[in-house]
C-alpha cells in the first residue's frame, strides 16, 4: 500500500502536515506493506530534506498512490480523479463555502475521508487538533491582555519555534488578580487549561467563583450543567441536554458577572441556547471585557464574535452599545480575539501530535479490515456517490438548501 503526503495547497498557506518525517518513517517500518511517498513542499513545516534522511521517497507525482493524506481542503483543480483522500473537507455541516468542492469530489468520483469525523464507535471524534486550537488561544488570549492593558508585550506564536518556546514566553509574565472563565471539557479546553495550569493560576470550583473576591487569579472551568438550566425550573441532566436543548435556557449571565476574561473551549450544538445575547453584553452587570473565542461561532452563542480574526490581525473591539466593531482596546469595548485556524501558529508540534493520533486510529485500519469502523464511518463519498451515513448532504450538494 502506498499512502501519498501533499503539499498543502490552500491560501492563506498551511504549514501543518499529517505526519512529521519521524513518524513516517516509524509508521512505514511498523507496516512492511506500507510506503509513504511524500509531495515536495516551500511551505511544510518540516523540510524535504529531512523526510529524505528519515529514509522517505519524495516525488512529484502522487498518481500511483492509493491513498492522499492531506490537512486543509484540496484545491479543486488539484484533486486526483478516482482516488481516495483524507483531509478535513469541512463540508459535513453544509458550509457552503465548500459546496463546489464536495460536487467535484463526487464528480471526480473520489473516496473522501474526512479527519473531523473519524470517530470511535461511541461517536466520540479520535483525531484533531483541538488541543493546539486550546493552547494557542489561551495565550493569545493572555497576549491580547497584555498590549491591551499594557502590562507585557508577548510575541506571536507563530513567530516561536514550539511549545517549549511558547512556555519560555510565559515564563515572563505575572497576570493580575483576574477572574478567568473557561467553557468545555474537551480536547480544546484542555488544551487551555494547560496554559491556565503552567501559568500557575489557581482553579477553583463554581460556588467560590461566584461567591468569592480573590487577591490572585483564579479560573473555573465549567461545562454545559453550569451553564444551561431547565426552563420548567426543574432538574437537568447532561445526558438529557446533549438529545434535546431546547427545553433548557442558559444560566451563563451569572458567570458573567464576575467573570473578567472569559476562554470560549465548549462544543456548540445546534438548537442549544446562546451562552449570551447581544442584549446581555449591555447589562450593567456584564463584566467580560476579553474574550478568546476559540470555538469562534460567528454571530452564535458569544454574541460579541462577529467575525473570525486573522493570525495576522487577530483582535477586535465588540461594542455592546452599537453592537458594531471598534478597536481592540476602545473605552467600553468587549476585546475578542477569535481567530479560526488557531493550530497553523504551532505547526510543529501540531502536526507531531495529529501524526501520533492517526498512526495510532487510522493507519492500523487499512490493514486490519477496517475491524473497528474507522475507515467506513470517515468515508463520505465513494463511486460518485454519497455513503449512506452523509446522504443528508444530498441536497446541499443538489443547491437545494
Amino acid at each position: 500500500m502506498t499512502i501519498g503526503i501533499i503539499k498543502e495547497r490552500k491560501t492563506p498557506p498551511d504549514r501543518r502536515v499529517v505526519f512529521s518525517p519521524q513518524k513516517a518513517a516509524e509508521v512505514q517500518m511498523q507496516f512492511k506493506d506500507l510506503e509513504f511517498v511524500i509531495e515536495p513542499s516551500d511551505i511544510r513545516i518540516f523540510s524535504d530534506q529531512a523526510y529524505k534522511e528519515a529514509g522517505l521517497r519524495l516525488s512529484k507525482d502522487l498518481s500511483s498512490c492509493d491513498v492522499l493524506l492531506g490537512v486543509k481542503e484540496v484545491p479543486i483543480d488539484a484533486l486526483l480523479p478516482n482516488k481516495a483522500y483524507f483531509f478535513f473537507s469541512h463540508t459535513i455541516k453544509k458550509q457552503p463555502y465548500n459546496r463546489d468542492l464536495l460536487k467535484a469530489v463526487l464528480e471526480k468520483r473520489i473516496e473522501l475521508y474526512d479527519h473531523e469525523v473519524v470517530t470511535a464507535p461511541q461517536g466520540n471524534r479520535l483525531i484533531g487538533f483541538g488541543r493546539y486550537a486550546g493552547l494557542v488561544g489561551a495565550y493569545n488570549g493572555f497576549r491580547t491582555l497584555g498590549l491591551r492593558d499594557q502590562l507585557f508585550n508577548l510575541p506571536k506564536v507563530e513567530g516561536l519555534e514550539d511549545l517549549s518556546a511558547v512556555k519560555d514566553q510565559l515564563d515572563q509574565i505575572k497576570v493580575p488578580p483576574l477572574k478567568i472563565c473557561l467553557s468545555g471539557l474537551g480536547k480544546v479546553a484542555m488544551g487551555a487549561k494547560e496554559i491556565l495550569d503552567y501559568l500557575k493560576i489557581k482553579q477553583v470550583g463554581v460556588e467560590a467563583f461566584l461567591e468569592t473576591e480573590f487577591e490572585e487569579p483564579v479560573y473555573c472551568n465549567i461545562d454545559v450543567m453550569d451553564y444551561n438550566k431547565r426552563i420548567d425550573g426543574k432538574p437537568g441532566k447532561i445526558s438529557e441536554f446533549f438529545l434535546d436543548p431546547t427545553p433548557y435556557k442558559s444560566d451563563f449571565m451569572r458567570f458573567a458577572k464576575v467573570t473578567n476574561f472569559f476562554i470560549a473551549g465548549h462544543f456548540y450544538g445546534d438548537d442549544a441556547p446562546f451562552l449570551f445575547t447581544r442584549e446581555d453584553t449591555k447589562h450593567k452587570d456584564f463584566k467580560i471585557d476579553l474574550i478568546a473565542d476559540i470555538s469562534c461561532d460567528i454571530d452564535g452563542p458569544v454574541a460579541s464574535t462577529i467575525r473570525p480574526s486573522t493570525i495576522a490581525d487577530p483582535f477586535y473591539g465588540y461594542d455592546p452599545k452599537t453592537e458594531s466593531e471598534v478597536a481592540f482596546d476602545a473605552d467600553g469595548a468587549i476585546t475578542v480575539m477569535a481567530v479560526d485556524n488557531l493550530p497553523c501558529e504551532l505547526p510543529k508540534d501540531a502536526s507531531e501530535g495529529f501524526g501520533d493520533m492517526f498512526a495510532e486510529h487510522v493507519i492500523p485500519a487499512f490493514f486490519n479490515k477496517d475491524l473497528d469502523g474507522i475507515l467506513e464511518r470517515a468515508r463520505m463519498t465513494k463511486d460518485g456517490e454519497l455513503t449512506p451515513r452523509y446522504k443528508y448532504l444530498q441536497d446541499f450538494v443538489d443547491g437545494k438548501e
